[in-house]
């Protein structure tokens, strides 16, 4: 266990995941400040950090069930056409339409952030919020909806890592814990940089995208596909970590670049 969290592949992957995390817990935050900011002062705080606190517990039982779902790889059912060869396991199928999902909520936040990029807030400050209680609900509901890309992302980022099932789990666990504890730590500094740096949360989303494709191409290596004579591949992960550090780079060049015009 010690040798895998402390090799290169995982502990590349741990940051990466982490980054990700907070980057999709943008969102997470903001919807958890407007709700609080409806509560009297000295509950505001309170409501921020236990809202945060249920994200991350979300996050850890969802993974214990994605993962479960994502372990079943053996197929229940075959698909042999004279162009067309899988075999369908619930794996490949979470999998598949894991990709599907990251592909289209990237897409659709992407073009709402650019289109009318205060759409989700005005919608979330439309809400009435009379009590602590209520707060906590409407937190938990949004926790949830937020929390299902997070962990398509994480089964994205750590899937195949390890031969065994239960390390790539616990890499996942720590990434939402260091993530979330950082949010708490940070929350509104965090919420303040994105706002001045709107480019790095569409940086986010973009990886989103390349990560909901390995998904797919992942499903059908999984699958054992065989597409008119040819085998589907797996896309090796170190493509999608250089990539990631790449725009990472060259946007952090940019701002550079900005900052000194």
């Amino acid at each position: 266990m010690l040798d895998f969290i402390t090799s290169s592949d995982a502990i590349f992957a741990l940051i990466t995941l982490t980054f990700l995390e907070i980057i999709l817990g943008i969102d997470n935050i903001v919807f958890i400040s407007i709700a609080a900011n409806k509560l009297p002062e000295e509950q505001r705080s309170k409501v921020t950090n236990i809202g945060l606190l249920l994200a991350m517990v979300q996050r850890i039982i969802l993974l214990f069930f994605v993962s479960f779902l994502v372990g079943l790889s053996e197929p229940f059912y075959k698909l042999d056409f004279s162009w067309l060869y899988l075999e369908i396991s619930w794996q490949a199928l979470i999998l598949f339409f894991g990709g599907l999902f990251l592909i289209y909520k990237s897409t659709s936040e992407i073009r709402e952030k650019v289109e009318t990029p205060t759409h989700d807030e005005d919608e979330i400050k439309g809400k009435v919020i009379k009590s602590f209680n209520q707060a906590i609900v409407q937190i938990l509901i949004l926790d949830f909806i937020f929390s299902i890309d997070s962990i398509l992302t994480a089964v994205g980022m750590t899937n195949g890592l390890s031969e065994h099932h239960n390390y790539n789990l616990i890499l996942m666990i720590i990434a939402v814990v260091i993530s979330i504890t950082i949010m708490i730590a940070f929350a509104n500094k965090i919420r303040l940089f994105i706002d001045n740096n709107p480019s790095i949360q569409i940086l986010g989303l973009s990886f989103l995208i390349l990560i909901g494709f390995m998904l797919i191409t992942e499903a059908a290596h999984l699958s054992n596909t065989t597409f008119f004579g040819n085998t589907v591949g797996a896309i090796p992960k170190g493509y999608l970590y250089f990539a990631i550090a790449f725009s990472l780079l060259v946007e952090f060049l940019n701002q550079k670049v900005s900052k000194k015009k």
